[in-house]
């Protein structure tokens, strides 16, 4: 450990003297008030792009555990990444979190939820560090750094800023002052008493525990061109000051577990306990092969694609569960939860292999949720989607309400045998397009039975009940010789266009006598 910095010479190092000393940061941030087994997690996304479906299945598990426990959920925006920052992608990820249920409680007290509004807590820590000799300021420029890179590659040594390669490891105080009078703004490093040889056993909630080599690098804590903190050392002061319990990210994260352990021991403080999900893969359409969900190849990485397709956010969050939450299907099959918020979710059965993100069984998902939905519902959820993300056919569709609440009842009535047929939204409208005349398509290869359709017509009466109107289907067969199913057939076609339909009587009694009557003469004249 080097000899510490005057704490005039710290204020220089910094720009300024440092608002908090530590023990006035553990009086501004004090323990949460929680009951014994709470779980204080927090969602961290840093706003560079738009919302992946594996930062939402972070924040799902993140919130369940919370939740459950008694605990506290928080969304935390790390921007100290200034030149990755995508405009508009904090709003992104706030209505994200809004549409698809997860409810977080960013109480102020714990505040600010920006990296960059936290500026005066991250120096005051590196401060101390400063002062005690933990912590130096490093005036090597970028060039610098990229012979050092080139001289240990060409030596066959690893990279980094470590041991006898960080030069200022060990500047004097006149050395440091020398380099300041230039005007030069040092970046603050990190002084690394790891030893490589050594390993350090670092917990995993899931994993157990798992021995890394010690890490001996002199990482950056704050940059100078922005008095910023890097990720490693925000996280280090965030989640401490914010009470955090347990940590929940993605596995690639885990090579950084002995990093960050080191600096909360260093800082003699209790290390959250971290959780490493595994990362949300699919099955490659042309090798075959499993693979991460990329960014460039699928939509389905982006949560947004799921809201402007019209896939139920419930549907969502229920597969997504599903993969975090092994037993939860069958509980749920078995009707002992309602859905995934009922059930009571463990950390250590958290699937640890690759995560398949498998389009089919959520389209079951989302079968079951729209199938257990109540016609007002159901015509409420599509209207919704429709205004706000349809095209103007779909607006169109949506105009009548009576009219669209009569098309989507048809077979919803029977709570033994609930249609499940409806997947999203947009195919929810797509599946019921010919109830429309401007959407009709009419059958150009099936062939009517022409004297079928005219018996029809001239008994034909939209007043009339179910076994009425079937008894009439049952003379036409006879008079025309055909089987019963065979009138149903020419007049289910007639009317839709398609071979399979619901409930023909029940199209009919929607359609309107009117429109009935038009199509099947447009049959006949066809």
């Amino acid at each position: 450990m080097r000899t510490g910095l005057s704490k005039d010479l710290i204020a220089r190092v910094l720009g300024a003297a440092p608002k908090y000393t530590l023990d006035e940061l553990e009086e501004k941030f004090p323990a949460r008030n929680l009951a014994d087994g709470a779980m204080v997690t927090r969602f961290a996304p840093s706003p560079t792009g738009y919302m992946h479906i594996g930062g939402l299945y972070g924040a799902l598990i993140d919130c369940k555990l919370a939740q459950q426990s008694g605990g506290v959920f928080m969304l935390r925006i790390e921007d100290t990444d200034t030149k990755r920052e995508v405009m508009d992608a904090v709003k992104i990820i706030e209505a994200s979190m809004d549409r698809f249920g997860l409810n977080y409680n960013n109480d102020e007290k714990y505040g600010p939820y920006y990296q960059s509004k936290r500026k005066d807590i991250y120096h005051s820590v590196v401060a101390h560090l400063l002062e005690n000799g933990l912590a130096y300021p490093c005036f090597l420029t970028a060039d610098d750094m990229e012979k050092i890179r080139d001289n240990q590659k060409a030596a066959g040594f690893a990279t980094g800023i470590y041991g006898e390669f960080a030069r200022d490891r060990d500047l004097t105080d006149a050395e440091i002052i020398a380099y300041l009078d230039k005007g030069l703004i040092p970046s603050i490093r990190l002084y690394s008493m790891g030893n490589p040889e050594q390993r350090i056993f670092c917990k995993d909630a899931v994993r157990g525990s798992i021995g890394f080599p010690e890490n001996n690098e002199d990482i950056v804590l704050i940059k100078s061109n922005d008095g910023l903190p890097t990720y490693h050392f925000a996280h280090l002061c965030d989640d401490h000051f914010m009470r955090t319990t347990h940590v929940i990210r993605g596995e690639e994260w885990l090579p950084s577990l002995p990093l960050h352990v080191q600096l909360f021991r260093m800082m003699g403080w209790t290390a959250p306990l971290y959780i490493h999900t595994s990362t949300i893969d699919k099955i490659d359409d042309e090798s075959g092969k499993q693979r991460k969900l990329s960014k460039r190849k699928d939509p389905e990485a982006n949560v947004a694609f799921f809201l402007e397709a019209g896939w139920p956010v419930e549907s969502v969050i229920e597969y997504l569960g599903n993969i975090a939450a092994s037993g939860y299907e069958e509980a749920k099959m078995k009707g002992q939860v309602k859905s995934f918020w009922d059930y009571e979710m463990r950390a250590k059965k958290i699937p640890m292999s690759g995560a398949l993100f498998d389009m089919k069984k959520l389209e079951w998902w989302a079968k079951e949720f729209i199938g257990a939905l109540s016609v007002p519902e159901l015509v409420a959820r599509v209207v919704t989607w429709a205004n706000e993300y349809g095209t103007e056919t779909n607006r169109m569709q949506v105009a009548d309400i009576d009219y669209l609440t009569g098309v989507l009842g048809i077979e919803r009535d029977n709570p033994k045998r609930v249609r499940k047929d409806f997947v999203t939204w947009s195919q929810t409208l797509e599946n019921v397009a010919f109830f429309w005349d401007e959407l009709f398509v009419p059958s150009t290869e099936y062939e009517f039975n022409k004297d079928a359709l005219r018996a029809f017509l001239e008994t034909y009466n939209p007043a009339d009940d179910k076994d009425t109107w079937w008894a009439k289907i049952v003379a036409i067969a006879e008079r025309t010789g055909v089987k019963n199913g065979d009138v149903a057939m020419n007049l289910r076609v007639a009317l839709s266009g398609r071979t399979n339909t619901p409930d023909l009587y029940s199209i009919m009694s929607v359609m309107g006598g009117e429109r009935v009557k038009q199509r099947v003469q447009n049959a006949i004249e066809a």
